[in-house]
C-alpha cells in the first residue's frame, strides 16, 4: 500500500522580525563597517544612512526606525544637543551612542539628554550587538565599569576627587569649552551653537569659575591640553 500523504502541510515558520537600526556617523567608512555588522544578524537590519544631525532629522522622517545609532561628534550640531532633539521629536525611540571618547566625560551626559546607551568603539563588534539587542530590548547600557561609577555616584559612595573637574560644567558649557579647546573664537563658538557672543562670554565665565582657572588664556590653555588627550584631540 501507498502512505497516505496527507494535503495539509504544515506553513513554514516565519521568518523572524529584523529591528530596523538608523546608522548616524559623518564617516562613511565606519558607516559601512557598522551596516555590514548589522545586516549579517538575522534580527537586526539597517533602514537608513546619515551623515550628520540635520541629514538624520530628514532621514527619520522616512525610516521607520526602531533605533537609532549614532556618533557623538559630529558636524553641524553637537551629539548631546541632537540626542535632545531626537527625544523632542520621537520620545520613544531608542538611542545608542557608539563614539570613541571616553565614556567617563560623556556616558552619564548622553544618559541625562536623552538616550539609553553608550558604548565605545573599541569595544568591538559582539559588545556592540549586545548592546543594541539590549537597548531594544528596553534596557539601559553602559559598560560594567561606567555602570558601577554611576551606581556609586547615585548612592553616594564614589570616592572624594574621583570625579573630573569637567563633570562640573553643564552639557551647554561642556560644548563650548570644547569649541575653546579645538581653537574656536567667541563668534565661532556662537555661530556653531547657535548662540550669541554675549552669552559665550557668560559660559566662558561660569567655565573659569568651575575649573578655578584665573583668566582667559589659562581657560584655553586647559581646554587645549584637554582636547589633545580625547583621542588625540579629534
Amino acid at each position: 500500500m501507498k502512505p497516505v500523504v496527507s494535503s495539509k502541510q504544515k506553513p513554514d515558520p516565519a521568518p523572524p522580525t529584523r529591528r530596523r537600526v538608523l546608522l548616524v556617523d559623518d564617516h562613511p567608512f565606519m558607516r559601512s563597517g557598522l551596516a555590514q555588522l548589522i545586516e549579517r544578524q538575522p534580527d537586526l537590519a539597517v533602514c537608513g544612512e546619515a551623515g550628520s544631525p540635520a541629514e538624520a532629522m530628514r532621514e527619520l522622517a522616512r525610516a521607520a526606525a526602531d533605533l537609532v545609532l549614532t556618533d557623538l561628534t559630529m558636524p553641524g550640531r553637537s551629539g548631546v544637543e541632537f540626542i535632545k532633539d531626537l527625544r523632542a521629536e520621537r520620545p520613544s525611540l531608542p538611542i545608542l551612542v557608539v563614539s570613541m571618547h571616553d565614556e567617563t566625560i560623556y556616558a552619564e551626559r548622553v544618559l541625562r539628554a536623552g538616550a539609553q546607551g553608550y558604548i565605545m568603539k573599541e569595544a568591538g563588534g559582539e559588545s556592540l550587538l549586545a548592546a543594541i539587542r539590549q537597548v531594544l530590548a528596553g534596557q539601559v547600557y553602559v559598560s560594567s565599569r561606567m555602570s558601577a561609577q554611576i551606581l556609586g555616584a547615585l548612592s553616594g559612595r564614589r570616592p572624594r576627587g574621583s570625579s573630573s573637574p569637567i563633570e562640573k560644567l553643564s552639557d551647554r558649557e561642556f560644548e563650548v569649552f570644547k569649541l575653546i579647546g579645538h581653537g574656536r573664537g567667541t563668534k565661532e563658538v556662537a555661530g556653531q551653537l547657535h548662540i550669541s557672543p554675549k552669552t559665550v562670554d557668560v559660559h566662558r565665565a561660569r567655565i573659569k569659575e568651575k575649573l578655578g582657572l584665573a583668566d582667559m588664556p589659562a581657560l584655553i590653555r586647559h581646554a587645549v591640553r584637554w582636547v589633545e588627550t580625547q583621542d588625540g584631540g579629534t
